[in-house]
């Protein structure tokens, strides 16, 4: 008998949540960037917005809601109702920050149900012209031969390319200093005057650079090569197997979120991403495409954190 009024109370209330999928949205989607306006997790957000917002009738409108490394942003969107009418747009430090700083008003897992991981960006490691390596295994030795001489420029504290520069040392005992900045354009054109000589970004803002000889790219952190430049070798490829970085954007939403409606928007964002318009507009950005599943993208999320959690820790890295 309890199993059967048990049974019946499920049904009950898995009628509104259904009916609430079959009839979503009936009014706009907020959207939240927590960076600022023009980076790749801004673009990558408006990519989708506004094909879900074509898709589905009512407008997806971005939000963008910068500081404390998405902190601020992201803590805004755990406390949103979980009724569908929140997505949150995340980047890796959305996994890292939680290691990073010494309070963090989220919790990447029990907060948030995941959507999807949209697109990738490896790292990649370069230098100005003038430094006399020309693969990183050469760079290696060279900064192992002068300890303390040489420093790498990073877009921000916590970030892949800066967590996986410290992996790299780690790796090889390299007295190498970090120099940061805050965006990975500011690092390029650090490089770019050579102070510094070495840099460790996202691909996106050094494909023209590399190709064009202003910059030397030593190595891609990823598994294969990119084919926006070409003639860069991996990293298993210049020899440091098993340190592939990339930079990602993927989708989440408040933990209460109905399962229907996550499945829906799921369902949405495999069309979006199928799309051959779609898939250009961010291969030219420098981001691989990936649409996942929900359950995927929370594996992924968990991994992500213990990885670079350990380099955080290795790193005696701590943000108050």
């Amino acid at each position: 008998m309890r199993a059967i009024v048990r049974l019946l109370v499920c049904l009950v209330l898995a009628v509104p949540a259904a009916a609430s999928a079959q009839t979503y949205p009936d009014r706009n989607v907020r959207v939240i960037v927590p960076f600022g306006t023009g980076g790749p997790t801004d673009v990558i957000a408006r990519i989708f917005a506004q094909k879900l917002s074509e898709n589905l009738g009512h407008q997806f409108y971005v939000e963008n809601i910068p500081g404390a490394g998405g902190n601020i942003g992201t803590a805004q969107a755990a406390r949103a109702p979980g009724d569908g009418y929140t997505i949150l747009v995340v980047s890796t430090g959305f996994m890292v920050n939680p290691s990073l700083y010494a309070k963090v008003p989220y919790d990447p897992v029990k907060d948030f149900a995941p959507l999807t991981l949209a697109a990738v960006s490896p790292n990649v490691i370069f230098t100005h012209p003038s430094v006399p390596a020309k693969t990183l295994k050469e760079l290696i030795d060279l900064v192992k031969a002068n300890p303390g001489k040489y420093s790498y420029g990073q877009p921000a504290i916590g970030s892949t390319p800066h967590l996986s520069a410290e992996l790299l040392k780690q790796t090889f005992d390299l007295d190498l200093v970090m120099v940061p900045f805050t965006s990975a354009g500011l690092a390029v054109n650090g490089v770019l005057t050579g102070q510094p000589p070495i840099g460790v970004t996202a691909l996106p803002p050094t494909i023209g650079l590399i190709n064009e000889g202003k910059l030397r790219g030593l190595a891609i952190e990823a598994v294969k090569r990119s084919p926006t430049i070409p003639d860069v070798p991996t990293i298993a490829e210049a020899g440091v197997p098993g340190q592939e970085a990339d930079t990602l954007t993927g989708f989440v939403m408040p933990a209460r979120t109905p399962p229907a409606i996550v499945e829906k928007l799921h369902a949405e964002m495999v069309k979006i991403g199928a799309q051959p318009e779609v898939r250009e507009r961010m291969e030219k950005i420098g981001f691989n495409p990936v649409i996942n599943t929900p359950a995927e993208f929370g594996a992924r999320i968990k991994d992500e954190m213990e990885r670079w959690g350990k380099v955080v820790r290795a790193a005696n890295l701590k943000i108050e």
